[in-house]
């Protein structure tokens, strides 16, 4: 599951051993109004077409599958640039929570690929705008709004200890200063999972399987 905004093109350079593994990927879909992110969750579970799937989510795409192993038998979850907890949310995003500071965030800027790039990503993109257009999908403010909204008030106090969590270093979104117990990707950003796929695709068949 990618991240806020991002397509499934994140994972293109992902390669799984294809005698283990079959890997399937989901998209984000525009979510109805009023919608809660469990029940946004609960619909994404629809898209499962196999028992025990290992459950894999980027940043937001990371709290989804979360919430989605609530509605099913999962095998794994593993989470990578993303959260386990509302406490792992940095100091900023608390502020947002309590003030909704966030919903003076311009989203109808939705076309505006750099604003975009910093909102999924984390980052000012100045370079590479193609590639970065290439990733970023949706582009509809009340997504957006949804979206960010969601991850505010995310309220998980706590998590199930199975959950496998992969981190980068330099996360600029989630800083690791926040995060608990977590493989720690050195020098990884919040990007890595494009950037690093050397290092994934290392690593994760043996993530996986342990």
């Amino acid at each position: 599951m990618p991240g806020m905004a991002a397509s499934s093109e994140i994972f293109k350079n992902i390669r799984l051993p294809e005698d283990r593994f079959e890997m399937h990927l989901l998209e984000w879909f525009i979510p109805e109004r009023g919608i809660t992110f469990d029940a946004y969750a609960a619909k994404m579970c629809s898209f499962i077409k196999h028992k025990n799937a290992v459950l894999i989510g980027v940043s937001l795409g990371g709290l989804l599958v979360q919430e989605m192993a609530k509605h099913m038998e999962a095998d794994k979850v593993i989470i990578i640039s993303s959260i386990k907890q509302k406490s792992e949310l940095p100091k900023r995003l608390l502020f947002a929570k309590y003030t909704s500071i966030h919903k003076l965030l311009p989203t109808g800027l939705v076309n505006n690929v750099e604003l975009l790039a910093k909102y999924a990503f984390g980052e000012m993109i100045t370079k590479r705008l193609e590639l970065y257009e290439e990733y970023l999908s949706i582009r509809d403010k009340y997504y957006l709004d949804w979206c960010i909204d969601n991850l505010v008030h995310w309220n998980q106090s706590s998590y199930d200890s199975r959950i496998v969590h992969i981190h980068g270093e330099k996360d600029a979104v989630f800083p690791i200063q926040y995060i608990e117990n977590c493989h720690i990707v050195p020098k990884g950003t919040h990007t890595m999972i494009i950037h690093r796929f050397k290092w994934f695709n290392e690593r994760l068949p043996t993530i996986i399987l342990e």
